[in-house]
């Protein structure tokens, strides 16, 4: 039975149009229109060409880099909403971007992870949908709801038929262990775990792998994918380890800075799957898999709008 929706307006920033088009396709529900522009000092001006007055408002646009550029755009979008008199606002922003900073690693940081929560909050947003936060207890720093969805499906289902039998699940650090269990679980395989210590923000050393790799092929999974370096590191640990060297990766977020397609031309890794949360810009890299997170955040939109429970997406 399909869902009835109440009237609701649907608005996109510049950070992934790809992406938001194929959002309003899903929902088959047109992208409202709004003007992003520039004075020439390079401020950021927003302007929507269609009232709002009233109803459930939905942003999607992911802060990804350029981060602080796709962040205040975002955050300027909130505004110009909530002074419409717009009756509920909700972001849906598939790439969560300064999430790295959750915690102070020394006395004289900024935890800007919580920084942007009060940003999201003073400029009046109601609601976040985001997807894979890189540390779950980012929620607990907003004070509305926020509902973190998971890409973890979506992978799962077009890795099933790929892998080759005894493949290994591989957590390229202890902060992906429950990410690498779900995977695991979902594709029943086993898990192993590469251990190491951060010397700096940039610089990590690999210590050991935990788990059975010796002979096995082995998915390298993560929350997102930067400089490529954590990848690299894992699959030298682990052809050290007496791993096949038949790789492959997975990831949520494939930000793929500049070096990173260098880092990841290692002859033992082959696909490597990500999803468009962030604007692919790697077109001819046929090694580079991209799957579409553009119908689960349609169907979460369409539950929202509803006010439906969307309890089902997350499993």
């Amino acid at each position: 039975m399909r869902i009835r929706i109440p009237p609701f307006s649907l608005f996109a920033g510049t950070a992934n149009p790809d992406l938001a088009a194929a959002v309003s396709r899903a929902l088959d529900h047109p992208i409202s229109p709004c003007v992003v522009e520039r004075f020439p000092d390079g401020e950021i001006s927003v302007h929507l060409d269609e009232p709002v007055r009233g109803h459930p408002v939905f942003i999607v646009q992911p802060t990804s880099p350029p981060v602080t550029e796709n962040l205040f755009q975002l955050l300027s979008l909130v505004d110009a909403c909530r002074r419409a008199a717009a009756g509920r606002v909700t972001a849906v922003v598939p790439y969560f971007g300064y999430a790295r900073a959750d915690k102070r690693h020394a006395r004289r940081e900024p935890i800007t992870a919580s920084m942007v929560a009060n940003l999201f909050q003073a400029v009046g947003l109601n609601h976040l949908v985001t997807l894979d936060l890189h540390a779950a207890q980012i929620e607990g720093f907003f004070h509305l709801p926020v509902d973190n969805l998971t890409a973890v499906p979506l992978l799962c289902d077009e890795l099933k038929h790929r892998l080759p039998p005894g493949t290994v699940v591989v957590s390229p650090d202890e902060g992906r262990v429950k990410m690498a269990s779900d995977f695991a679980q979902r594709l029943g395989t086993d898990v192993a775990v590469v251990h190491k210590q951060r010397k700096s923000g940039t610089e990590t050393k690999i210590v050991k792998v935990v788990g059975d790799v010796r002979d096995r092929p082995c998915l390298i999974i993560d929350d997102m994918i930067s400089t490529g370096g954590t990848i690299e590191r894992a699959i030298a640990a682990l052809l050290k380890s007496g791993a096949r060297p038949e790789m492959r990766v997975a990831a949520t977020h494939g930000v793929l800075l500049e070096g990173a397609r260098s880092a990841l031309s290692h002859p033992a890794l082959g696909e490597i799957y990500v999803t468009d949360t962030v604007a692919p810009h790697h077109k001819d890299w046929q090694q580079l898999k991209v799957i579409s997170v553009a119908p689960l955040l349609g169907a979460a939109i369409q539950r929202l709008a509803a006010r439906e429970s969307i309890e089902d997406l997350f499993q």
